[in-house]
């Protein structure tokens, strides 16, 4: 078994386009997108990195990750929810030593919080980061959890999981661990706290 932790990165659930019609993991962040951003901090750990996506968001992914870590799913099965991605993704590193998921449009969440979230898997089956005392992500499952996620299918799937297990909250100063782009609104707030950090 893998002494390290997968990072499972979700780019697979519909997301409301933005202005112009582009992708909310699409626009423009820094010297990529928002999806490269989050990609660039999970490699940035050399831990391994799963994506599961979708084919307009598999070309970006394609440039941070080996095609064997690269899922795209077709409509039908991005419909099938976020537990059915979470699933995928930890299948395709099943001899990890546990995993985190980190939804893709989250490309503030530093390394170092990346690492703290897995290396408090060692202490609870499932651990995840927060700010200030406000839940956010990653989070993450320790390896043996494998059978129930990689059962898992539609939404909201993983969060009934997460509420079977004893969880340890992980403090760190980052506070892009509740910064997830789905608005236009996001978004600004996103690139104003990118500019500012």
């Amino acid at each position: 078994m893998s002494l390290r932790p997968a990072i499972v990165v979700l780019a697979a659930v519909p997301r409301r386009p933005h202005a112009g019609g582009t992708h909310p993991l699409l626009q423009s962040l820094g010297p990529g997108n928002v999806l490269s951003a989050t990609l660039r901090h999970a490699a940035e750990t050399r831990w391994p990195v799963v994506v599961v996506t979708t084919e307009d968001l598999a070309a970006t992914a394609a440039a941070w990750v080996a095609p064997r870590d690269l899922i795209v799913l077709d409509e039908t099965d991005a419909a099938r929810g976020q537990g059915y991605a979470v699933s995928i993704g930890v299948s395709a590193q099943a001899r990890a030593a546990g995993w985190l998921v980190l939804p893709g449009g989250m490309p503030l969440v530093r390394p170092a919080t990346l690492l703290a979230v897995g290396a408090a898997l060692a202490e609870q089956p499932v651990a995840y980061a927060q700010y200030h005392g406000r839940r956010g992500h990653p989070v993450g499952f320790a390896a043996e959890l494998y059978s129930e996620l990689a059962g898992l299918s539609g939404d909201g799937s993983a969060r009934r999981l997460v509420a079977r297990y004893p969880a340890l909250p992980v403090e760190v100063d980052d506070p892009g661990v509740l910064m997830d782009v789905d608005t236009d609104t996001d978004l600004a707030a996103l690139r104003a706290a990118a500019g500012a950090a």
